[in-house]
């Protein structure tokens, strides 16, 4: 009877202690490996409670793209996000639902960890590779401000605010410090766009300024995509443009396998933080239950690091790097032939076999 009252007692407590996290599963494989993530959290039994929500784009009156408001309400709600692959309707007018996303929560910097990961063969694994990509996520040439000079000429504007560069610079090097990392690069083309790169650069130079235990340079776009393919290990934290940003971090997932496996955060003001995995929706993978849930999977354990959870997103990491180490359950994206249920199926084994 007294085990029982305190039990009564303790509940509430204990479902305080829950996070609530909000699931965005997306469109493809998008459930199927937002499927994958929660039954690996269970079995990592990982206190936190999902609150999913369906996104899709809606087109208003005046040519704006918006989600759900259920699902915008979620996300101010609890703060924290998991997002799948998601699909744009193309022709029909809408905005990419990624960028509709981040414009929505003012996610102002997205983070692309590149690490080298244990039984995935790549050029670089001997080496390693260990870098930190951090975009800005709000404006530069995705601002969407195109419009047509004459019957076949468009122009585009990139749009660089000194608020957003300094928002995006002040997360790099926060980060360097946080993470015990020793020095910050700015990716740029000032040489060419010298008023909108210049702003950017000028900005990080400000804010460098403020953390002196941090090396700080910069280097232009294009030499930077030579320097880190020949050689990786001289980058560590690099923060850049969104649009630099967008292909820089696909250039470092393809040195440690693919897009498969490259974790993603995107961080926002006041407290909001949304990871993702950034690959696409993978259709044809939909009915062969193959997609590799490896990318949301990591998304999630720099989710539950963010949230202090870190003892469980260790255990987890330790059972995917065994289990891709090993390669017996790993999915056809890097080599294998098991099924999405089977590679979780081997991480969930090995996570109930070490408590």
């Amino acid at each position: 009877m007294l085990l029982s009252r305190v039990s009564k007692l303790l509940s509430p407590v204990l479902s305080r202690s829950n996070h609530t996290i909000t699931l965005f599963p997306g469109d493809g494989i998008g459930p199927q490996i937002s499927e994958s993530v929660k039954e690996i959290f269970s079995a990592a039994e990982v206190p936190v409670e999902w609150e999913e929500h369906e996104v899709y784009p809606i087109l208003e009156k005046n040519g704006k793209t918006r989600i759900p408001q259920p699902a915008i309400d979620s996300i101010f709600k609890n703060k924290i996000g998991l997002k799948g692959p998601m699909r744009t309707a193309i022709g029909k007018g809408h905005v990419s639902l990624n960028l509709t996303i981040r414009r929505t929560f003012g996610l102002y910097a997205n983070v692309r960890p590149a690490k080298t990961v244990p039984g995935v063969s790549t050029p670089y694994s001997a080496e390693g590779v260990d870098c930190i990509i951090v975009r800005e996520n709000t404006e530069g040439e995705y601002s969407g401000i195109e419009h047509t000079v004459v019957p076949g000429v468009v122009q585009s504007v990139k749009l660089i605010t000194r608020e957003a560069s300094r928002n995006v610079a002040e997360y790099a090097f926060k980060y360097a410090v946080d993470n015990g990392r020793s020095n910050v690069v700015a990716l740029h083309k000032a040489n060419i766009m010298r008023m909108s790169d210049g702003l950017f650069l000028e900005e990080c130079r400000n804010v460098a300024e403020n953390y002196p235990q941090i090396k700080y340079r910069e280097m232009y776009l294009d030499s930077a995509c030579l320097k880190i393919v020949k050689d990786p290990s001289q980058f560590d934290v690099m923060v850049m443009p969104n649009l630099y940003g967008d292909i820089f971090s696909d250039l470092t997932a393809g040195l440690i396998g693919g897009l498969g496996l490259a974790p993603s955060g995107n961080m926002g003001k006041e407290g909001i933080a949304i990871y993702e995995a950034v690959h696409g929706t993978a259709d044809d993978l939909t009915a062969t239950n193959k997609g590799n849930p490896t990318a949301l999977l990591m998304s999630g354990l720099m989710m539950l690091r963010h949230l202090e959870l870190k003892s469980h997103a260790d255990k987890i990491e330790k059972a995917v790097l065994e289990t891709l180490k090993e390669r017996k359950f790993v999915t056809g994206d890097i080599g294998g032939t098991a099924t999405n249920p089977q590679y979780t199926a081997e991480i969930c084994r090995k996570i109930r076999a070490s408590s």
